[in-house]
């Protein structure tokens, strides 16, 4: 069987693919297949037999890191954002383990996304192990782990890919960064609503209650992704 050729240089050192993929903690990458030589394949491969989140970024597998706290979070914005997608009949709502290939070559999971009915004109759910759509909303929920670099990498491609609406939660901070493009955000606080724009227009959520079950945390602790 040919040997896949890397999408990495020959001279590329390990410090120069973890930095290309956004600086990223080094036990969060796949050593097998080598970086830069990942296929979608190993993508479901490691999902069906590992039970194991990787997102696929420069041939690379990238695992995704997500404690108890993060899915919690999720699932809760699954529940309230289902219900109201499903209400008004919008689209659909995916879950953590949605795998959507945003380009060739880059499949990423969304903590949670909403894909309207204008990207599956027969309304129904996508039956491809890997679907070709986009996020016109994505949730990312922050997790220790991720980093400044990775997260702003996340952003240019989802709003590359067609993405109108971007919320990265913050559940240590207790925030909700609103994203309109990959520079341009704000910054909601704990006491604020959170509202679906323009991209679901109707949709609220107060963010007191979004954390009304999260434990503050005795003392604040700075983010791994300002590394």
């Amino acid at each position: 069987m040919p040997r896949i050729r890397s999408l990495f240089p020959k001279d590329a050192t390990v410090a120069d693919v973890l930095k290309q993929l956004g600086d990223i903690p080094p036990q969060r990458v796949r050593a097998h297949p080598a970086p830069g030589t990942a296929t979608e394949r190993d993508v479901l491969h490691i999902l069906d037999h590992e039970n194991r989140l990787c997102e696929l970024v420069d041939g690379t597998l990238v695992e995704k890191p997500m404690g108890v706290l993060e899915s919690c979070l999720a699932g809760d914005i699954i529940c309230l954002l289902g219900s109201f997608v499903r209400e008004q009949d919008l689209g659909i709502v995916t879950a953590p383990d949605g795998t959507l290939r945003l380009m060739p070559g880059l499949v990423r999971m969304p903590d949670v996304a909403f894909i309207s009915w204008n990207q599956l004109p027969k309304r129904k759910y996508p039956n491809e192990p890997i679907a070709s759509l986009f996020p016109d909303l994505a949730v990312e929920v922050l997790s220790e782990s991720n980093t400044r670099g990775e997260m702003k990498r996340k952003l240019k491609e989802y709003f590359l890919s067609g993405t109108q609406l971007v919320w990265i939660v913050d559940p240590i901070q207790r925030t909700v960064d609103v994203y309109t493009a990959p520079d341009r955000f704000t910054r909601l606080e704990e006491g604020e609503v959170l509202d679906g724009g323009g991209v679901l227009p109707g949709f609220e959520l107060p963010l007191k209650q979004l954390f009304a079950r999260v434990e503050k945390p005795r003392r604040r602790r700075p983010r791994r992704r300002d590394q």
